[in-house]
């Protein structure tokens, strides 16, 4: 039976540690020492040296007791920024920050949900397969931990990632492929206060590219686009002769999501030609899309464990990455699952304990079920 008092006191000791990108080592550290608490052994792989960060993923099997096919269950240990000193304030059944920073249910929830479940498993000796849990670091921002995983060793059927928002029962069997963009805006130098004609504003010719894209936001149901950062200039007296601008396409459609990068990069680049400037345009397909069949056997294995639990299932699209984009493109079946968080990413983040405890029990039932279908064929 899942323990709500300590459901939620793991999920506090986490909260209370600083996990940004790239510096996980004390979150690292703690999850492996509840895991060994717990009597397993876990190891930890080099992604943080290949991405230059402090610690790798956490990767841990729990040895199965039946001949069931193995899952695989994840969730990611980083946090976004406002994410320093962190302070849960229990309200009744949910939990906030205390407003000056996120609360990080965006992803300790999924961690503290697995830990939960794996205490479950082990107290009430429940028959399944072989389960592995992976708790990657660096996922916020580009999945880093995700794409260094070395999945040959870990030969799972299907996996299930805890780290979607809404009701209990949701799960993201679709998301889009997404390319990031740079374009690096080159105009002239000069004094802005002696010769400014002899320059070309660099800011002022990108500005009018970006003005003149053929679209921004939301394009379509499944297409989206944003110019997200501009880093330029040199002083106040000089004209800025450089000035570059990231931005990300996404779309749950490959071919759209080439046509769209095309229009964007030939909008950009006509732009800045006829304003006098150049410009070197990056391309990079950060990870694919993908999208999981309604009837497929990880559906339906999850549709089950529900009824059981009287949970309603909700499955849809999303705009945004996760771990299980990358997963997919690994080979194993893979959905987004929900762990009850809301408003991610912002100083009024919070999450009800009895979500937690709910996303924790249908963990456990999933397992339960894919054990006892084994058993019954």
């Amino acid at each position: 039976m899942v323990n709500t008092e300590r459901i939620t006191q793991t999920f506090c000791d986490l909260v209370r540690i600083d996990s940004i990108g790239g510096k996980e080592r004390q979150m690292a550290d703690t999850i492996r020492q509840k895991l060994t608490a717990l009597g397993y052994s876990s190891t930890e792989d080099n992604a943080g040296d290949t991405i230059g960060g402090n610690a790798g993923n956490v990767i841990v099997k729990i040895p199965g007791n039946n001949q069931a096919a193995p899952l695989l269950f994840m969730a990611h240990m980083d946090t976004v920024e406002p994410g320093r000193g962190k302070v849960p304030i229990i309200e009744g059944d949910l939990i906030k920050s205390d407003g000056t920073t996120v609360l990080g249910g965006d992803d300790l929830a999924g961690v503290a949900c697995i830990l939960e479940a794996i205490n479950v498993l082990k107290e009430e000796s429940i028959s399944h397969g072989d389960i592995y849990a992976v708790f990657t670091i660096a996922e916020e921002g580009g999945l880093f931990g995700a794409r260094t995983l070395d999945i040959s060793v870990i030969p799972a059927k299907y996996a299930y990632i805890l780290d979607d928002e809404g009701p209990i029962g949701t799960a993201a069997i679709k998301a889009p492929s997404y390319n990031r963009l740079r374009f690096i805006v080159k105009g002239r130098a000069a004094h802005a206060g002696l010769c400014p004609e002899d320059g070309i504003n660099a800011i002022r010719v990108a500005a009018a590219a970006i003005a003149e894209l053929p679209f921004m936001g939301r394009i379509d149901a499944g297409s989206t686009c944003n110019i997200g950062m501009i880093q330029g200039g040199r002083a106040r007296n000089i004209v800025p002769d450089q000035v570059i601008v990231d931005g990300e396409v996404r779309s749950l459609e490959n071919e759209k999501l080439s046509s769209l990068t095309l229009q964007l990069t030939d909008s950009f680049k006509k732009t800045v030609e006829r304003e006098g400037g150049t410009v070197d345009i990056e391309v990079e397909n950060t990870y694919g899309g993908y999208s999981v069949a309604e009837d497929h056997g990880i559906i339906q294995l999850m549709k089950k464990a529900a009824s059981r639990l009287d949970i309603p299932v909700n499955l849809h699209a999303t705009g945004g990455g996760s771990d299980t984009n990358v997963i997919n493109g690994k080979g194993i079946p893979a959905v987004d699952i929900s762990v009850g968080m809301s408003n991610v990413h912002s100083t009024s983040e919070q999450i009800a304990i009895s979500d937690m405890v709910k996303a924790a029990r249908l963990m456990v039932e999933i397992i339960r079920v894919h054990a006892e279908d084994v058993s019954c064929g």
